[in-house]
């Protein structure tokens, strides 16, 4: 199963794996968010061979990726929100009045595509035309809205694992990690711990 939207939008800040408990930001320049866009071109109804970033633009992803991240952050309380950036995320209501200004700014509507020789398929565009950083927050708005009103939010999850930062859904009840290799570096933690105690007499 592919990860939601909303999902991969709060995954673009990753734990840094040569700074010792810092984050990598996909985001932190124009090229990398033209090359997420682009990655996720047909979610985003993008034309990836058309879409550049502008800095402007960048501001504004980025600020609506704090807003959901502090939604998230919000969605697995009382457990620990994610360690990359809980000190810096704006207030629940101001995130969630950011997340639904920017999915309101360009209502989308259902459409149909039919073309020769292929089925129909049904698809959200733009109801109203709207600049392209609008149109892009208002689908990754969207998103959110639509992942924490469903039935996914309940299984949200802020990965325990040692330096990571990631947001997971929790796909069967014995997942505690969001990934593998975040299991065995949270189980050899464990035991460096264990060990370090057992021998400290």
């Amino acid at each position: 199963m592919s990860d939601p939207l909303a999902l991969l939008f709060t995954r673009t800040i990753r734990a840094n794996r040569v700074v010792r408990g810092g984050v990598s930001d996909a985001l932190a320049d124009t090229a990398g968010l033209t090359a997420w866009v682009r990655e996720h071109a047909a979610a985003l109804g993008v034309d990836a061979a058309r879409f550049t970033a502008s800095e402007p633009m960048r501001e504004e992803v980025v600020a609506l990726r704090q807003a959901v991240r502090a939604l998230f952050a919000r969605a697995v309380a009382p457990a620990e929100p994610s360690s990359a950036d809980a000190s810096r995320l704006p207030r629940f209501a101001d995130a969630l009045a950011t997340v639904n200004a920017a999915a309101m700014a360009v209502p989308l509507a259902r459409r149909l595509d039919w073309p020769d020789g292929s089925e129909p398929t049904a698809g959200d565009a733009p109801a109203a035309r709207a600049s392209d950083t609008a149109a892009l927050c208002a689908r990754l708005a969207t998103a959110a809205i639509d992942f924490l009103a469903g039935p996914d939010r309940e299984k949200l999850r802020a990965c325990p694992a040692p330096r990571c930062v990631l947001y997971f859904v929790k796909e069967h009840t014995r997942q505690e990690w969001c990934s593998v290799s975040c299991g065995n570096r949270a189980r050899a933690a464990r035991h460096y711990r264990q060990h370090r105690a057992d021998h400290s007499f």
